[in-house]
Protein backbone atom coordinates (compact mmCIF):
# COMPACT_ATOMS: atom_id res chain seq x y z
CA UNK A 1 0.00 0.00 0.00
CA UNK A 2 2.66 2.64 -0.94
CA UNK A 3 1.52 6.20 -1.40
CA UNK A 4 -1.13 5.66 1.43
CA UNK A 5 -0.93 7.67 4.69
CA UNK A 6 -0.04 4.56 7.12
CA UNK A 7 -1.42 4.51 10.22
CA UNK A 8 0.13 3.11 13.52
CA UNK A 9 0.05 -1.29 13.97
CA UNK A 10 -2.24 -2.33 16.15
CA UNK A 11 0.29 -4.17 18.29
CA UNK A 12 2.91 -1.13 18.92
CA UNK A 13 3.75 -0.26 22.01
CA UNK A 14 4.23 3.24 23.26
CA UNK A 15 6.70 4.60 25.62
CA UNK A 16 4.32 7.00 27.14
CA UNK A 17 0.54 6.88 26.09
CA UNK A 18 -1.23 9.54 25.28
CA UNK A 19 -3.45 11.21 27.77
CA UNK A 20 -7.39 11.39 27.05
CA UNK A 21 -7.48 15.05 27.39
CA UNK A 22 -5.38 14.99 24.20
CA UNK A 23 -8.08 13.57 22.49
CA UNK A 24 -10.82 16.36 23.27
CA UNK A 25 -10.02 19.93 21.79
CA UNK A 26 -10.45 23.28 23.40
CA UNK A 27 -13.23 24.00 21.59
CA UNK A 28 -15.33 20.59 21.90
CA UNK A 29 -18.36 21.66 23.01
CA UNK A 30 -18.40 18.98 26.26
CA UNK A 31 -15.98 21.56 27.40
CA UNK A 32 -18.65 23.77 28.05
CA UNK A 33 -21.19 20.83 29.56
CA UNK A 34 -18.48 19.49 31.64
CA UNK A 35 -18.01 22.89 33.41
CA UNK A 36 -21.55 23.69 33.66
CA UNK A 37 -22.50 20.03 35.70
CA UNK A 38 -19.64 20.81 37.89
CA UNK A 39 -20.96 24.59 38.72
CA UNK A 40 -24.32 23.80 39.54
CA UNK A 41 -25.33 22.43 43.12
CA UNK A 42 -27.04 19.27 42.02
CA UNK A 43 -28.85 18.41 45.75
CA UNK A 44 -30.55 22.17 45.71
CA UNK A 45 -31.55 21.36 42.06
CA UNK A 46 -33.32 18.10 43.64
CA UNK A 47 -31.02 15.20 42.45
CA UNK A 48 -31.30 11.81 44.78
CA UNK A 49 -27.88 10.74 45.90
CA UNK A 50 -25.81 13.42 45.89
CA UNK A 51 -24.85 12.32 49.24
CA UNK A 52 -24.06 8.58 49.17
CA UNK A 53 -25.36 5.61 51.35
CA UNK A 54 -23.29 5.02 54.04
CA UNK A 55 -23.70 1.29 53.62
CA UNK A 56 -24.19 -0.77 50.71
CA UNK A 57 -22.68 -0.91 46.69
CA UNK A 58 -20.82 2.42 46.05
CA UNK A 59 -23.21 4.44 43.50
CA UNK A 60 -22.45 6.61 40.15
CA UNK A 61 -22.43 10.05 41.48
CA UNK A 62 -25.00 12.30 39.80
CA UNK A 63 -22.86 14.69 37.87
CA UNK A 64 -21.59 12.45 36.44
CA UNK A 65 -24.84 10.79 35.28
CA UNK A 66 -26.14 13.85 34.18
CA UNK A 67 -22.77 14.33 31.79
CA UNK A 68 -24.40 11.40 30.42
CA UNK A 69 -27.70 12.29 29.89
CA UNK A 70 -26.96 15.42 28.19
CA UNK A 71 -24.25 14.41 26.21
CA UNK A 72 -27.08 11.83 25.00
CA UNK A 73 -29.34 14.46 23.93
CA UNK A 74 -26.66 16.92 22.48
CA UNK A 75 -25.56 13.99 20.12
CA UNK A 76 -29.12 12.64 19.13
CA UNK A 77 -28.46 9.42 21.14
CA UNK A 78 -31.44 8.76 23.35
CA UNK A 79 -31.72 5.16 24.04
CA UNK A 80 -30.07 4.08 27.43
CA UNK A 81 -29.01 1.26 25.85
CA UNK A 82 -26.56 2.87 23.09
CA UNK A 83 -25.14 5.38 25.73
CA UNK A 84 -24.21 3.14 27.77
CA UNK A 85 -22.49 1.36 24.57
CA UNK A 86 -21.11 4.58 23.32
CA UNK A 87 -19.84 4.95 27.36
CA UNK A 88 -17.76 1.85 26.48
CA UNK A 89 -15.83 3.05 23.65
CA UNK A 90 -16.75 6.92 22.42
CA UNK A 91 -13.21 9.20 23.72
CA UNK A 92 -15.73 12.06 24.48
CA UNK A 93 -17.63 10.28 26.93
CA UNK A 94 -14.45 8.57 28.30
CA UNK A 95 -12.94 11.95 28.53
CA UNK A 96 -16.49 12.91 30.77
CA UNK A 97 -16.81 9.98 32.85
CA UNK A 98 -13.01 9.08 33.48
CA UNK A 99 -13.88 5.92 31.57
CA UNK A 100 -16.60 4.74 33.86
CA UNK A 101 -19.41 2.78 32.05
CA UNK A 102 -22.71 2.79 33.93
CA UNK A 103 -25.11 0.25 32.48
CA UNK A 104 -28.26 0.97 30.51
CA UNK A 105 -30.64 0.39 33.43
CA UNK A 106 -28.40 2.83 35.66
CA UNK A 107 -28.82 5.41 33.42
CA UNK A 108 -32.67 4.72 32.83
CA UNK A 109 -33.66 5.04 36.05
CA UNK A 110 -31.20 8.03 36.93
CA UNK A 111 -33.79 9.60 33.95
CA UNK A 112 -36.59 8.56 35.39
CA UNK A 113 -36.09 9.45 39.19
CA UNK A 114 -34.96 12.93 38.41
CA UNK A 115 -36.91 14.56 35.98
CA UNK A 116 -38.01 17.52 38.13
CA UNK A 117 -34.28 17.87 38.87
CA UNK A 118 -33.62 17.62 35.20
CA UNK A 119 -36.29 20.23 34.31
CA UNK A 120 -34.32 22.49 37.02
CA UNK A 121 -30.99 22.19 35.27
CA UNK A 122 -32.90 23.32 31.96
CA UNK A 123 -33.66 26.61 33.66
CA UNK A 124 -30.35 27.31 34.73
CA UNK A 125 -29.22 27.02 31.00
CA UNK A 126 -31.34 29.55 30.04
CA UNK A 127 -30.70 31.71 32.90
CA UNK A 128 -27.14 31.38 32.51
CA UNK A 129 -27.16 32.08 28.56
CA UNK A 130 -29.54 35.57 29.32
CA UNK A 131 -26.68 36.73 31.81
CA UNK A 132 -24.09 35.80 28.90
CA UNK A 133 -26.31 37.43 26.78
CA UNK A 134 -26.26 34.74 24.10
CA UNK A 135 -30.15 35.21 23.61
CA UNK A 136 -31.30 38.13 21.27
CA UNK A 137 -33.46 40.41 22.43
CA UNK A 138 -36.59 40.49 20.51
CA UNK A 139 -36.91 37.83 17.74
CA UNK A 140 -37.32 33.99 18.22
CA UNK A 141 -38.49 31.15 15.80
CA UNK A 142 -41.03 28.82 17.04
CA UNK A 143 -42.16 25.21 15.09
CA UNK A 144 -43.25 21.77 16.41
CA UNK A 145 -41.94 18.75 16.18
CA UNK A 146 -43.57 15.25 16.19
CA UNK A 147 -42.44 12.27 18.80
CA UNK A 148 -43.94 9.04 18.12
CA UNK A 149 -44.08 7.40 21.82
CA UNK A 150 -43.54 4.20 22.37
CA UNK A 151 -47.81 3.53 23.19
CA UNK A 152 -48.79 1.42 19.21
CA UNK A 153 -51.94 2.52 17.38
CA UNK A 154 -53.02 -0.84 18.34
CA UNK A 155 -52.83 0.11 22.09
CA UNK A 156 -54.29 3.70 21.26
CA UNK A 157 -58.27 3.72 21.83
CA UNK A 158 -60.89 6.32 21.16
CA UNK A 159 -64.76 5.72 20.96
CA UNK A 160 -64.44 5.44 17.24
CA UNK A 161 -61.28 2.99 17.66
CA UNK A 162 -62.85 1.00 19.94
CA UNK A 163 -66.18 0.89 18.48
CA UNK A 164 -64.64 -0.46 15.08
CA UNK A 165 -62.43 -3.19 16.78
CA UNK A 166 -66.02 -4.63 18.51
CA UNK A 167 -67.12 -4.25 15.37
CA UNK A 168 -64.16 -6.32 13.63
CA UNK A 169 -64.81 -8.86 16.33
CA UNK A 170 -68.26 -9.42 16.37
CA UNK A 171 -67.72 -9.81 12.45
CA UNK A 172 -64.97 -12.71 12.97
CA UNK A 173 -67.07 -14.86 14.91
CA UNK A 174 -69.78 -14.61 12.63
CA UNK A 175 -67.46 -16.16 10.22
CA UNK A 176 -66.30 -18.53 12.55
CA UNK A 177 -69.60 -19.83 13.20
CA UNK A 178 -70.37 -19.90 9.53
CA UNK A 179 -67.51 -22.34 9.28
CA UNK A 180 -68.19 -24.43 12.36
CA UNK A 181 -71.61 -25.45 10.82
CA UNK A 182 -69.74 -26.51 7.92
CA UNK A 183 -67.37 -28.27 9.42
CA UNK A 184 -69.93 -30.33 11.29
CA UNK A 185 -71.37 -31.83 7.81
CA UNK A 186 -67.75 -33.18 7.02
CA UNK A 187 -65.93 -36.14 7.45
CA UNK A 188 -66.06 -36.98 11.36
CA UNK A 189 -62.13 -37.08 11.74
CA UNK A 190 -61.79 -33.74 10.10
CA UNK A 191 -64.48 -31.77 11.20
CA UNK A 192 -63.92 -32.59 15.13
CA UNK A 193 -59.99 -31.32 14.45
CA UNK A 194 -61.55 -28.25 12.64
CA UNK A 195 -64.40 -27.81 15.06
CA UNK A 196 -61.92 -27.40 17.93
CA UNK A 197 -59.20 -25.29 16.33
CA UNK A 198 -62.60 -22.64 15.48
CA UNK A 199 -63.82 -22.85 19.18
CA UNK A 200 -60.08 -21.92 19.96
CA UNK A 201 -60.31 -18.76 17.76
CA UNK A 202 -63.78 -18.13 18.93
CA UNK A 203 -62.64 -18.22 22.64
CA UNK A 204 -59.85 -15.95 22.16
CA UNK A 205 -62.09 -13.37 20.25
CA UNK A 206 -64.84 -13.45 23.18
CA UNK A 207 -61.53 -12.72 25.62
CA UNK A 208 -60.80 -9.85 23.35
CA UNK A 209 -64.50 -8.27 23.40
CA UNK A 210 -63.94 -8.87 27.75
CA UNK A 211 -61.00 -6.56 27.68
CA UNK A 212 -62.49 -3.98 24.75
CA UNK A 213 -65.92 -3.74 27.28
CA UNK A 214 -63.21 -2.86 30.39
CA UNK A 215 -61.39 -0.58 28.21
CA UNK A 216 -64.52 0.86 27.08
CA UNK A 217 -65.56 1.96 30.76
CA UNK A 218 -61.83 3.90 31.63
CA UNK A 219 -62.58 5.67 28.10
CA UNK A 220 -65.82 6.63 29.31
CA UNK A 221 -64.11 7.96 32.38
CA UNK A 222 -61.23 9.71 30.58
CA UNK A 223 -61.87 13.37 30.13
CA UNK A 224 -60.50 14.01 26.53
CA UNK A 225 -62.22 10.75 25.48
CA UNK A 226 -58.99 8.87 24.72
CA UNK A 227 -57.04 6.26 26.34
CA UNK A 228 -53.35 4.90 25.72
CA UNK A 229 -52.44 1.89 27.55
CA UNK A 230 -48.47 1.72 27.31
CA UNK A 231 -48.03 5.29 27.96
CA UNK A 232 -50.86 7.12 29.34
CA UNK A 233 -49.63 10.60 28.61
CA UNK A 234 -49.69 9.37 24.78
CA UNK A 235 -52.46 10.88 22.32
CA UNK A 236 -53.51 10.11 18.77
CA UNK A 237 -52.64 13.63 16.76
CA UNK A 238 -53.84 14.13 13.50
CA UNK A 239 -50.71 15.21 10.93
CA UNK A 240 -50.48 15.87 7.29
CA UNK A 241 -49.94 12.40 6.87
CA UNK A 242 -51.11 9.33 9.07
CA UNK A 243 -52.14 10.24 12.16
CA UNK A 244 -49.54 9.76 14.89
CA UNK A 245 -49.44 8.32 18.57
CA UNK A 246 -47.25 10.50 20.55
CA UNK A 247 -46.69 14.24 21.30
CA UNK A 248 -46.16 17.45 19.41
CA UNK A 249 -42.90 19.60 21.35
CA UNK A 250 -43.44 23.51 20.99
CA UNK A 251 -40.00 24.97 20.93
CA UNK A 252 -38.90 28.69 20.26
CA UNK A 253 -35.31 29.07 19.05
CA UNK A 254 -33.38 32.56 19.38
CA UNK A 255 -32.73 33.89 15.97
CA UNK A 256 -28.86 34.59 17.08
CA UNK A 257 -27.28 31.98 18.35
CA UNK A 258 -30.15 29.08 17.91
CA UNK A 259 -30.31 28.45 21.27
CA UNK A 260 -33.18 26.66 22.86
CA UNK A 261 -35.42 29.38 24.91
CA UNK A 262 -38.47 27.44 26.00
CA UNK A 263 -40.44 24.21 25.01
CA UNK A 264 -43.64 22.54 25.67
CA UNK A 265 -45.18 19.75 24.73
CA UNK A 266 -48.52 19.11 23.77
CA UNK A 267 -51.15 16.43 22.45
CA UNK A 268 -52.15 18.78 19.95
CA UNK A 269 -50.99 17.61 16.38
CA UNK A 270 -52.22 21.19 14.76
CA UNK A 271 -48.91 23.81 15.55
CA UNK A 272 -51.41 26.57 13.69
CA UNK A 273 -53.09 26.92 17.18
CA UNK A 274 -49.99 26.74 19.69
Amino acid sequence: MKRFIQGDSRTQSFLLPEALDDYVTDTNPVRVVDVFVDELDLQKLGFEGVEPAPTGRPSSHPAVMLKIYIYGYLNLIQSSRRLEREAQRNVELMWFTGRLAPDFKTIARFRKDNGKAIRSVCRQFVMLCQRLNLFAEAIVAIDGSKFKAVNHRDRNFTSAKLERRMRDIESSIARYLEALDTADRQEPAIAKARTERLQEKIAALKEQTRSLKEIEVQLKAAPDGQISLTDPDARSMKTRGTGVVGYNVQTAVDTKHHLIVAHAVTNDGIDRDQ
